[in-house]
């Protein structure tokens, strides 16, 4: 078991900023971008590895609305095309870039060379994009790999989703069942946070992560205190480059640390999830529970009622759950009004008043 999985399994935030092909093919770029997720505190940064011709054929209609687009008229290969320049020597870089800066490299294989060479790169887990649910053989190559697979959902349904998970249990057991809504950018109200509790009931054998496309910095933090502790977001650290949508539909490092932040929070606020008196509640359950007290003085050898009774506080004494055993009872000796009875209090069998 790696131990990427066992940090994954703890159920402690997981942030991977997914920078995609935002490094627009630069490797500067991408140092900039590894560099910066890492001093923001995000725990990996995910890339994307294609070539246009494996993925697209010339004239696939887009499926996003942007005005940056280099060709405004053209096709996704128009698009993908100008960011694919990346092949195996770039990636084997980007990774000994994200070990020198300790943060877990990751990426979206889109074809079958990709996956091979980023298993020889020394990838840690794959991540599967939505539009790869259906696609029973890419998904068969890289669970043999026998590496973590993340799985995107978006625009699946559940039993295109089971299809691919029985697919991914072939070659793993190592897989994480990512919530997603594929409309970039998300509306809040499409989100449907609550499909991670259904996941949840549906893959009990997985964990569960959220692949966020909202522009809420809030929507990690509720996902995690959902049970989906592993959560990615587009990243760049420039909202403002072109050439790629995902730049302005990002968040950026001082968004990242918010997040991180926000887990802190999260986590802080969660607890253990067991019930037992805390530390700053201690005085509260001393002094603001009751004890039976005297309602009024007695006598030495006198019985104790429900009239010369009563729970009061603090909390010091015989806690007021024995008040029916104490009824009948005689007292050791004389005591005054708010008196807070203690067992020594009690007249024992054999035992003489004082």
């Amino acid at each position: 078991m790696s131990k990427l999985w066992q940090q994954l399994e703890s159920g402690a935030p997981f942030f991977i900023a997914e920078a995609g092909v935002n490094h627009l093919g630069s490797i500067e770029l991408a140092r900039k971008l590894i560099r910066e997720a890492s001093k923001a505190g995000a725990h990996a940064i995910k890339f994307q590895s294609y070539k246009a011709k494996n993925l697209t054929t010339k004239d696939a209609p887009r499926f996003w609305d942007w005005e940056g687009e280099e060709k405004p008229e053209g096709s996704q290969y128009d698009s993908y095309s100008i960011l694919d320049s990346f092949g195996e020597s770039e990636h084997l870089e980007l990774k000994n870039i994200c070990d020198e800066y300790d943060i877990e490299f990751m990426s979206t294989p889109f074809d079958v060379e990709a996956t091979d060479y980023l298993d020889r790169v020394g990838i840690n887990a794959y991540k599967i994009a939505s539009c790869d649910v259906t696609n029973h053989p890419l998904l068969e190559h890289v669970a043999s790999k026998g590496k973590i697979v993340m799985l995107s959902t978006g625009a699946s349904n559940i039993q295109e989703i089971r299809e691919a998970v029985d697919i991914l249990k072939k070659g793993t057991n190592m897989i994480v069942v990512m919530h997603c809504n594929l409309k970039y950018p998300t509306p809040d109200n499409e989100i449907n946070l609550n499909m991670i509790k259904h996941l949840q009931t549906e893959f009990p054998d997985c964990l569960i992560g959220l692949s966020d496309h909202t522009m809420n910095l809030m929507t990690p933090v509720f996902a995690h205190m959902l049970g989906a502790n592993i959560c990615e977001k587009h990243y760049t650290v420039d909202k403002t480059l072109d050439k790629s949508a995902d730049h302005w539909l990002s968040v950026d490092p001082s968004d990242i640390r918010e997040i991180i932040e926000s887990y802190k929070l999260a986590t802080t606020m969660l607890g253990s999830g067991e019930k037992e008196c805390t530390l700053g509640e201690e005085r509260a359950r001393m002094y603001a529970r009751r004890s039976i007290v005297l309602e009024q003085s007695i006598e030495a050898g006198e019985e104790f009622t429900h009239k010369n009774l009563a729970c009061k506080r603090p909390g010091t004494g015989i806690a007021p759950k024995y008040l029916s055993q104490l009824i009948g009872k005689k007292s050791a000796r004389s005591l005054e009004k708010d008196h807070i009875l203690e067992m020594s209090d009690i007249l024992q069998k054999g035992e003489q008043n004082e």
